[in-house]
């Protein structure tokens, strides 16, 4: 058993929330419980679901399982079923902080032009005062 793996007092509580279902044919190899673990470990370090160890089972494997309880919402209720479990036992705290400032600033204060005017931040060139050349000389108006 890897550190982050169910305990057995654990996978007895979880044990009583999956669904039942017996498929015929050959038994399964990997048991649920490895894939489970397989499962935690792989969304508790975030790597990639082919990078999963061997000792959890195939990849595939587990992310079918994986992807199949999520579509039909076997990680919802089992989730729900914990939290309402713990909720009895006051093992939650519910406090709740609802923060309301809010801050805005008028579309003027972020630089929107103001309707009808346009200022520029530099005054324009005339075209009849002198100008000089790149040499320093005066050019001919």
């Amino acid at each position: 058993m890897a550190r982050g793996d169910l305990t057995d007092e654990q996978w007895a509580v979880l044990e009583l929330l999956l669904p039942k279902g017996k498929k015929r044919g050959r038994p399964p190899i990997w048991t649920r419980r490895q894939l489970i673990d397989g499962i935690r470990f792989r969304v508790r370090t975030g790597i990639p679901w082919r990078d999963m160890p061997a000792e959890y089972g195939p990849w595939g494997r587990a992310y079918d399982l994986f992807r199949r309880w999520q579509r039909n919402g076997t990680w919802q209720r089992i989730f729900t079923e914990l939290q309402a479990r713990a909720d009895a036992k006051n093992l939650i705290a519910w406090d709740l902080n609802v923060d309301s400032t809010v801050c805005r600033a008028h579309q003027h204060a972020a630089g929107a032009r103001k309707r009808g005017t346009c200022r520029r931040s530099r005054p324009a060139v005339s075209q009849s005062s002198p100008t000089t050349t790149a040499s320093g000389a005066r050019a001919a108006a």
